[in-house]
């Protein structure tokens, strides 16, 4: 072999590493597509890498343009079917005007925070004014009373689910745990969970109301009473599945795993951080991400049926309003809370990548 063969062959033979280390940093980042929902990214990666581009054209089909077409043909059977069924308030809203009020809504937020931008310039002035000439004067700083816009309500509820799922996290895991760990903790706490674990926000709502109001009594409380009753109710619904996926969990280590801890004689918070926790991580993310889900659903009910504020108040609002805009505007928040319910589990599937190193879907 020559001198340029030698080198044409090294130059190949680079080539071909450094298409091996291209593809392995495509495969690693394609779990994390996966999880985040962005899957049909990994073909076109992969075809930018020179890999087969007729068998990874068919993964992207698979992967974007199904989805895609199935969208396209929802769209379809709804702007021709919405127009044939008639409401009391007229016809159904299709997409074009669902979009429509979508941007309406975004216009009002926009309009409104403007509102409050000058309301704040103009109390910064005054009282610039008042200090200038009197500087012992006394200046007040007041909150813009403003109504909440479909914006605000969408962080409203936001902030109200992951307050619930937080306290219910905090209350279900720790006793997952137990009763994972003892049968006699399982046997006492079993009973209660299953009387409890079916009843219905509907259900719940009342008396958390009528405890808060007895029990939160503040002049100048943290939080609202209405986001507190919201929290609440929300915790307990949603803490079941997440305590009963951790019991699940830790009851289901391998035993020669527990053994091995008191043959070493590990103590109690270490065999807790060291091997029951580690080993039943896949179980408790399950249970959190059906928390989380079970949480908003019972979020926007509670809010519908105690007038908090928050994505169901704005849709009870909408539909008492009757107005000829009401329909789409409730369409708008159907989507939203069905996106917003989406990302939230993309959030939860991503930590429990995170976390536990596995694929996740």
């Amino acid at each position: 072999m020559n001198a340029q063969d030698a080198e044409q062959a090294f130059k190949a033979a680079q080539k071909a590493k450094r298409q091996e280390r291209l593809h392995t940093r495509i495969n690693k980042a394609a779990k994390y597509f996966n999880v985040v929902g962005l899957g049909w990214v990994t073909p076109i990666l992969k075809m930018i890498a020179g890999e087969d581009v007729k068998a990874q054209s068919k993964e992207l089909w698979r992967l974007l343009g199904v989805p895609l077409v199935a969208i396209g043909v929802f769209l379809v059977v709804w702007a021709e079917t919405a127009p044939m069924v008639q409401t009391s308030l007229g016809n159904i809203p299709g997409p074009a005007q669902v979009w429509e009020q979508a941007g309406n809504l975004y216009a009002d937020h926009v309009r409104e925070r403007e509102k409050a931008a000058a309301f704040y310039d103009r109390q910064d002035k005054r009282n610039a004014d008042r200090l200038a000439k009197n500087p012992e004067a006394e200046v007040k700083d007041r909150q813009y009373t403003g109504k909440p816009t479909y914006i605000d309500q969408i962080f409203t509820s936001l902030k109200t689910v992951f307050m619930g799922f937080f306290i219910g996290s905090v209350i279900a895991v720790p006793l997952g745990v137990f009763c994972g760990l003892s049968p006699t903790v399982n046997a006492a706490l079993n009973p209660l969970i299953q009387i409890f674990k079916p009843v219905s926000p509907l259900a719940w709502l009342p008396l958390v109301t009528m405890v808060v109001s007895a029990l939160y009594v503040s002049d100048d409380p943290m939080f609202d009473k209405a986001f507190v009753t919201s929290a609440i109710t929300v915790t307990l619904c949603s803490l079941w599945p997440t305590l009963i996926n951790t019991a699940v969990g830790v009851a289901s280590i391998d035993k020669d795993l527990m053994n091995v801890g008191r043959v070493l004689r590990l103590k109690w918070d270490t065999t807790l951080t060291k091997l029951v926790l580690p080993s039943s991580l896949p179980y408790i993310f399950t249970g959190l991400r059906l928390s989380l889900g079970v949480g908003w659903m019972v979020l926007i009910a509670a809010e519908m049926l105690a007038q908090n504020p928050g994505l169901g108040k704005f849709v009870w609002d909408e539909f008492q309003n009757g107005s000829s805009q009401s329909l789409a505007k409730i369409m708008v928040a159907v989507f939203t809370i069905g996106i917003l319910g989406f990302a939230l589990d993309r959030v939860m599937s991503a930590l429990q990548a995170m976390f536990t190193h596995g694929d996740v879907r």
